[in-house]
């Protein structure tokens, strides 16, 4: 089922939680609200549930207005970041609350908990007490619960974060694989870019209650639309320059900064300086300065870390901030010491000016 969100406000006193946000999340599509804490991505999936009211706007599933719709009547099964599982019930009865809550008949019960248990791989745990689970087991039992209602949309919020590492991503991946397979449309929230990348189909990026970018995972990191986009999501070297030019031969940004010139893809900019968000992982170390090279800089190595597919260097920069740089070339493998001076060449064929 489609989502619309048209103009959402939510306050809590003099707070404005959510700030006019309005979104389209199409039929199937996993779609993830990512922010840090106290962004407003959990009050915007609590919104979309039913558990708050809208100060303004409208919600929309297909072409039903459901702002005045109770929460157990929109059709959405929910997960909660601690689980909410009933303690005192087995597996079988925690997943099938919802079924006997909807008055579903025991042998429809029998057979849609089968189903879904299968599906989730929690075979033979049917009459276990939650205590009895795993962190993993409980948060699949969690998943099941809320599908097994055959709801039009599932909202997800932050239903990893009480995991281990390793565990995090092989559920993320269990929970991906049956999202598709269901084809369900999923609101999904987390603070975990790497998660947010993994498993969806598009990302929101919220702070402090408004938008600040909409996009594919692939499009929000290559393409940052904002500072705030371009940081959050993954490491990036934020560096400012001058503007001296413009190449329209070759659509170039001319640039300058610690008296030299860069040389830089991207339209015509409108003001005189330029922002950049460069990843670590574009920069490319250089042996030296050789005649004719174009965005060379130079640092002094302030730290270098060894982290096996990778070594990681932060290096004075240009501005006030050190730059990191990763090199994940095997060629490379040579570790520079703290106080070397390192040249490295910033790259002209990414997309690296961001707006503000």
């Amino acid at each position: 089922m489609r989502v619309e969100l048209i103009h959402i406000i939510k306050r809590f006193g003099p707070l404005q939680a959510v700030d006019d946000v309005s979104l389209t999340i199409g039929e199937g599509d996993f779609f993830t609200l990512l922010g840090p804490s106290g962004c407003g991505k959990t009050t915007l999936l609590r919104t979309i549930a039913g558990f708050y009211v809208p100060d303004s706007g409208e919600i929309r599933f297909g072409d039903r207005v459901v702002n005045d719709i109770p929460a157990h009547r929109r059709e959405t099964g929910m997960v909660f970041q601690n689980y909410a599982l009933f303690p005192h019930l087995s597996v079988f009865d925690n997943i099938a609350y919802g079924l006997k809550a909807r008055k579903v008949p025991r042998k429809e019960i029998a057979e849609r908990i089968g189903r879904i248990i299968r599906s989730v791989q929690l075979e033979g745990l049917e009459h276990r007490s939650p205590s009895q689970l795993s962190g993993g087991q409980q948060q699949r039992v969690a998943l099941a619960r809320a599908l097994v209602i055959s709801p039009q949309i599932l909202l997800m919020d932050e239903p990893l974060s009480n995991l281990d590492a390793k565990l995090r991503v092989s559920m993320r991946e269990k929970i991906r694989r049956i999202q598709k397979e269901l084809g369900i449309t999923t609101i999904y929230v987390t603070h975990d870019q790497e998660e947010a990348m993994a498993v969806s189909d598009w990302i929101a990026i919220l702070n402090r209650g408004h938008l600040e970018q909409v996009g594919t995972p692939f499009e929000i990191y290559y393409r940052p639309e904002s500072r705030f986009a371009a940081e959050f999501m993954g490491s990036s070297n934020i560096i400012e320059m001058d503007v001296a030019g413009y190449d329209e031969a070759q659509s170039q940004i001319v640039a300058e900064t610690a008296g030299q010139r860069f040389f830089l893809r991207g339209e015509r900019p409108s003001g005189a300086r330029v922002v950049l968000s460069v990843r670590p992982e574009w920069l490319r170390i250089v042996a030296a300065p050789a005649e004719g090279e174009k965005n060379l800089l130079s640092g002094r190595i302030l730290s270098s870390t060894f982290l096996g597919s990778m070594i990681r260097y932060q290096v004075t920069g240009p501005g006030e901030k050190p730059v990191a740089i990763e090199v994940h070339d095997p060629d490379e493998g040579k570790i520079r010491g703290d106080g070397e001076t390192l040249w490295y060449q910033l790259p002209a064929d990414r997309p690296l000016v961001i707006g503000k």
